[in-house]
């Protein structure tokens, strides 16, 4: 299967005119490639990080993308404090115009080794941040989502959802639970109009990945280190493509497409819209894999 090339940063002023968006994770990396292209296309956008400093340069680029009348503003919080999220939401409520979009982005990869050897409270921390961060905002936007009638709930998902990834099981556990979390949710909230979906950026070139070649093939397996040098070298996934997905996601064209996972560099996902009576299944979600899914003719029940 061919790779879906980077599409490059369009303009698509008025695809989400009218629409507000709160951000997470947005300071730096996917989450503020995701920041402009949803400023470019007319929402109104708050991002939120922890680092202050960071937030407030990120913010000063948005605003620069902006019309005049767009609001682009910023919220210093951490997501896995019950308390930040119920201001940061609050917040974005009061400056932004319909607020009917949640981009749950804000993630770490947490502790790089095997399971026995690294810090366990740093393993901890990492399932607050990327699954339990995750459920604060989504429960905290209800509603909102329900004032403004429905809206798009877009979990960042990641490599670890769909397959085993030695020497980050934090990592794994928590983005298998998230796209998880996001079918769940998709029942939960189909009565409500909004729609929940998984986003699957692609391996991209950041931090995170410096962080796996820092800790060596003796941390993370060979096979893996050796993919992520390959990576490192062939420059990784598009963060913008993954962005023009978000935009997707969070339009019009995605209404009524629910509850799926979908790979920004695997997936034909500009023309799923086309595609919405086969997507009524579980094509692009998570599932088990029996013996007949691979030709073998035994494992059926007696």
């Amino acid at each position: 299967m061919p790779i879906r090339t980077a599409s490059p940063q369009r303009d698509e002023r008025g695809v989400l005119a009218e629409r507000g968006a709160l951000i997470t994770g947005a300071s730096q990396g996917l989450g503020l490639a995701i920041a402009r292209a949803f400023v470019l296309a007319g929402a109104e956008v708050m991002i939120c990080a922890r680092d202050s400093a960071l937030l407030e340069l990120a913010q000063a680029e948005l605003v620069a993308l902006a019309r005049n009348e767009q609001a682009v503003t910023s919220f210093v919080a951490d997501v896995s404090d019950r308390e930040d999220v119920g201001k940061l939401v609050e917040a974005a409520d009061a400056r932004l115009a319909n607020l009917s979009v949640l981009v749950n982005n804000a993630g770490v990869q947490g502790p790089v080794g095997h399971l026995w050897e690294v810090d366990l409270d740093e393993w901890v921390r990492a399932l607050e941040i990327n699954l339990i961060g995750s459920a604060l905002l989504a429960r905290a936007m209800i509603p909102r989502f329900e004032r403004a009638g429905g809206g798009k709930l877009i979990q960042i998902s990641g490599g670890g959802a769909t397959s085993p990834m030695e020497g980050l099981s934090a990592y794994a556990a928590s983005k298998a639970a998230v796209v998880r979390l996001a079918e769940t949710l998709s029942l939960e909230l189909v009565s409500r109009r909004v729609d929940v979906n998984a986003l699957a950026p692609g391996a991209m070139n950041t931090r995170m990945l410096d962080e796996v070649l820092a800790g060596g093939a003796e941390r993370v397996g060979e096979a893996y280190y050796g993919r992520a040098l390959e990576q490192k070298r062939n420059g990784g996934a598009s963060p913008e493509r993954a962005a023009d997905l978000a935009v997707w996601l969070a339009s019009a064209r995605s209404d009524g497409i629910t509850g799926k996972l979908l790979s920004a560099v695997w997936d034909p996902w500009e023309t799923l819209d086309e595609h919405r009576s086969d997507l009524r299944s579980d094509v692009y979600t998570l599932r088990r894999i029996v013996p007949a899914d691979r030709g073998l003719d035994w494992g059926e029940p007696a």
